[in-house]
C-alpha cells in the first residue's frame, strides 16, 4: 500500500518560522516501524505554509496514498478538518486515520471529523497492526489502541500498554520518507532523537501522564548513538533531544553525555529540555560534561518563579533544589548559574496567566525572564484535553475562549481571578519581543550568515503589528497588539 504520513502547518508563536522549522518526529517513528513492503512518504506541512493546499494536493499525486495519517494537536484540529476535506476531494475511497495527543486525548472530537481509525497513544505498533489488518481484510477489533467504526459506530479497543522501550521491536525512524526539506534552527540544519519516553511527574499542565500514566522508559545507549548518527547523515548539524523528562534520570543523562562523547558525536549542537532541580543539585558535574557533549541550548522547565503558581501547576517538586534530601530553594537560578558558567543558553519555560495571578505576578515573572533567561518561551495555561488544569479552569469559570484553533500556548484563552485574558495576553506579547532582539548578537555568533540573510525577516516577524510610532512610543501599545492580534487571526488560515 502506498502510505502518506503528514503533520500541520499550524505552528507555534515562540519563534519565527524562518528560524525554526522542526520535523514531526512521530511521523518519521511510524514510517520506520511499518513492514517495509509498503511505500510510505512523510510531510511536514510545516515547511509549506502559505502553500499548504498547494503542497498536500501536489503530494497526493506523487504518491497517490491508500491510507492517509495525520499527527494532530489541539490547536491543528480545524486545520485537520480541512486537510481531510481536501483529502477526501481528491481519493474517496483514502482511508484517514488520525494520532497524537488530541485524538489519543479526545476521540470523540474525531468521530463527525470523516477519519476511518484514531490511533490512541504511542502509535508505532498500532498503526503497524492496523496496516496488516488493513491489507489482509482482517478484523480490528484485536488491535489495541484503536478506535474504528463497525456497523454504524465507534467502538474503542482497549488501549495499548506503554511501550517499555527494550529491544528492537521498535526501530530507528525512517528519514528517507520525507519528501519535503528545510528543517533549520537558527540556519542549522537540525532533526530530532528521542532516548527516552515518560514522565513520574504530575504537572497540571502537562497531557503526557494522561496519555501514557506516570512511567520512564529508555532507550539503549547503542540505538540512540545509531539514531543521531543516522540524523546527522541525513544532514543534520542540530539534534533536539525531544524526551518527555529526560533529566529524570540524572545519571543515565551524565553517562549519555559520556556515550555522545566517546563516540565522536559531539561535534554536533544539542538542544535539549530539562528540569531546574536537576540542573541545580548535579550542575558542578553534569553542566561541564553536557557543555563538552555539545548542549548549546536547554529548555528549562521553570514554569513560575511564585510558589503559589508552582503548587497550582503542580511543579512545585521538579523546581527545588535538594541538599542531602531535604529541600532547599527554587532551583531555577542556581540552574541557570551552572549553565550559563558552562557556556549554555537558556531557553526559559514559563507559564503565567493561571487563577489567582495578578497583574503584579505577571510582571514579577515576566521581569525575572528579563534579567535571567536568553530566550523567553512564555505561555499561557492551555485547558488541553484530559489535564487536571482543564477540570480546574472549568470548575471556576475562568475560560473565556472555546476557539481551539488559538489554543496555541501563546494566546490567553483563560482570565485570571484578577485580570482579563487579553490583558494577560497583552502583557506577555509587549515584554517578549523585546527579550527575542536582546538574543540576536547570540544568533549572530552562531550562523552570522543566516542573521544577516533573515534578520530583517525574523524582526518583521516579532514586532508584527507594530509601526515606528508604536515603537516610539508616540501611540498606544494596544493598538499595535490589536492589529498584531488580527494579522494573527489571518495567519491561522492554513488551508
Amino acid at each position: 500500500m502506498n502510505i502518506l504520513l503528514l503533520s500541520m502547518p499550524d505552528y507555534f508563536e515562540h519563534m519565527p518560522p524562518v528560524a525554526v522549522r522542526m520535523p514531526n518526529g512521530a511521523l518519521t517513528s511510524l514510517a520506520g516501524n511499518i513492514d517495509d513492503h509498503h511505500r510510505v512518504a512523510v510531510a511536514d506541512l510545516i515547511l509549506s505554509r502559505g502553500r499548504t493546499r498547494e503542497t498536500v494536493t501536489r503530494v497526493f499525486r506523487e504518491c497517490n496514498p491508500d491510507v492517509l495519517g495525520l499527527s494532530v494537536m489541539t490547536f491543528q484540529r480545524r486545520t485537520a478538518t480541512r486537510i481531510i476535506d481536501l483529502a477526501r476531494s481528491l481519493k474517496p475511497s483514502i482511508k484517514v486515520v488520525v494520532g497524537g495527543y488530541d485524538p489519543s486525548l479526545a476521540p470523540e472530537a474525531y468521530e463527525p471529523m470523516g477519519v476511518d481509525y484514531i490511533v490512541r497513544g504511542e502509535g508505532e505498533i498500532t498503526f503497524r497492526e492496523l496496516l496488516r489488518a488493513l491489507e489482509s481484510g482482517g478484523g480490528f477489533d484485536r488491535i489495541c489502541g484503536l478506535s474504528h467504526r463497525a456497523e454504524g459506530r465507534w467502538l474503542h479497543n482497549p488501549s495499548r500498554p506503554v511501550h517499555r522501550l527494550e529491544g528492537s521491536e521498535i526501530r530507528l525512524p525512517k528519514r528517507s520518507a520525507r519528501v519535503l526539506g528545510g528543517y533549520t534552527l537558527l540556519g542549522r540544519p537540525v532533526d530530532v532523537v528521542e532516548t527516552s519516553r515518560g514522565c513520574t511527574y504530575d504537572c497540571s499542565f502537562c497531557s503526557i501522564i494522561e496519555m501514557r500514566g506516570r512511567n520512564f522508559h529508555t532507550y539503549s545507549f547503542e540505538r540512540v548513538l545509531n539514531d543521531i548518527r543516522d540524523a546527522r547523515d541525513h544532514g543534520a548539524r542540530t539534534i533536539f533531544l525531544v524526551d518527555d523528562n529526560i533529566s529524570l534520570n540524572v545519571h543515565r543523562f551524565e553517562a549519555l553525555c559520556q556515550a555522545i562523547i566517546e563516540a565522536g558525536l559531539n561535534k554536533l549542537d544539542y538542544f535539549v529540555q530539562a528540569m531546574t532541580s536537576a540542573i541545580a543539585d548535579h550542575g558542578e558535574t553534569l553542566a561541564p560534561l553536557m557543555h563538552r557533549a555539545g548542549f548549546r541550548y536547554v529548555f528549562l522547565g521553570i514554569e513560575n518563579i511564585l510558589e503559589d503558581d508552582l503548587e497550582f501547576l503542580r511543579a512545585a517538586a521538579k523546581n527545588t533544589a535538594r541538599q542531602q534530601g531535604a529541600n532547599r530553594e527554587n532551583a531555577t537560578l542556581k540552574a541557570i548559574n551552572y549553565l550559563h558558567r558552562n557556556r549554555m543558553y537558556v531557553v526559559g519555560g514559563l507559564i503565567i496567566g493561571n487563577p489567582d495571578d495578578t497583574r503584579e505576578s505577571i510582571e514579577a515573572n515576566l521581569e525575572f525572564a528579563r534579567k535571567y533567561v536568553d530566550w523567553p518561551y512564555i505561555q499561557h495555561p492551555t485547558p488541553y484535553p484530559g489535564t487536571p488544569m482543564t477540570q480546574q479552569f472549568r470548575e471556576r469559570g475562568l475560560i473565556s475562549n472555546e476557539r481551539l484553533e488559538e489554543y496555541d500556548g501563546t494566546t490567553a484563552v483563560v482570565r485570571t481571578e484578577h485580570v482579563a485574558a487579553e490583558e494577560v495576553e497583552y502583557l506577555r506579547w509587549n515584554a517578549e519581543r523585546w527579550m527575542k532582539i536582546r538574543h540576536m548578537p547570540v544568533a549572530f555568533r552562531h550562523d552570522p550568515w543566516f542573521v544577516i540573510r533573515n534578520a530583517a525577516t525574523m524582526f518583521a516577524h516579532t514586532f508584527r503589528g507594530c509601526s515606528l510610532r508604536s515603537m516610539l512610543g508616540l501611540e498606544d501599545g494596544r493598538k499595535a497588539f490589536q492589529r498584531y492580534k488580527a494579522i494573527r487571526c489571518r495567519e491561522r488560515a492554513y488551508v
